[in-house]
């Protein structure tokens, strides 16, 4: 029995989703998974279902199959609930894509619980910039981004659109009390945001961050339009909100 679980969201993830449970697998702290899949066409949901069948594995896989692509946002929520309903104390975000090695989510956890932090960001840009294989405009864009989120927010993370985060139960349950109501990078930040305000302990630890090599990026320039107008006004909402813990 294992105190942690990884929440993994997927869409037409067929050619990462086994390597990273595998990985995820191998590590020497056993976590549980939840994979949540938007209805992928390439079959990733069925491939899941065939490794929970296979029972190989010792970590606990829950698949959580939606209808539809409903944004990463809604995708990650329905995850961080069925975590915190199945009472995990330490709970962990990881791409499908092979951006985020899962051996670092050892290091993630030890700060959780050795450092007594609530919320631990796996950083890129904490010591230098830590990104693999990412064309300059975006590794530019990306940096802007969070430079343009520190000025506007406040919020003392380096890396505040990263998605490679942990959370102990008592945060995260906070957290997801106050309406989340942003998808790609601004969901990221709000998370995050939300967390700083209710004054939960933030750490952030470096970390390498590679560009997919299998499979195509769901990043467009829509999501970073969501950020830049969203994150301003979740600011401004915030001098009349109460967030509720």
């Amino acid at each position: 029995m294992t105190n942690s679980v990884v929440i993994i969201p997927t869409y037409n993830e067929i050619g990462n989703i086994k390597n990273t449970l595998n990985k995820i697998e191998n590590l020497k702290v056993n976590f549980n998974i939840i994979v949540v899949d938007d209805n992928s066409p390439d079959g990733t949901a069925k491939l899941v279902n065939t490794i929970i069948d296979s029972k190989k594995l010792k970590s606990k896989i829950t698949l959580i199959n939606r209808k539809e692509k409903n944004g990463l946002g809604s995708a990650y929520i329905e995850g961080f609930k069925k975590a915190l309903s199945q009472n995990y104390d330490y709970i962990f975000q990881l791409d499908c894509d092979g951006s985020h090695d899962p051996n670092e989510l050892i290091k993630l956890r030890e700060i959780l619980i050795s450092e007594h932090k609530d919320i631990v960001v796996g950083s890129r840009y904490i010591k230098g910039i830590t990104v693999i294989n990412w064309p300059l405009s975006r590794l530019l864009l990306s940096i802007f981004a969070n430079i343009y989120v520190k000025i506007v927010t406040g919020l003392p993370v380096k890396d505040s659109t990263g998605g490679f985060n942990g959370y102990n139960k008592k945060a995260l349950s906070s957290i997801i009390k106050n309406k989340i109501s942003f998808q790609g990078y601004a969901f990221q930040i709000q998370m995050k945001f939300i967390g700083y305000k209710l004054k939960y302990k933030i750490d952030e630890i470096p970390i390498i961050f590679k560009d997919r090599e299998i499979g195509e990026s769901k990043m467009s320039f829509k999501i970073f339009g969501e950020a830049f107008y969203g994150i301003a006004l979740m600011k401004l909402k915030s001098f009349f909100v109460k967030y509720r813990s």
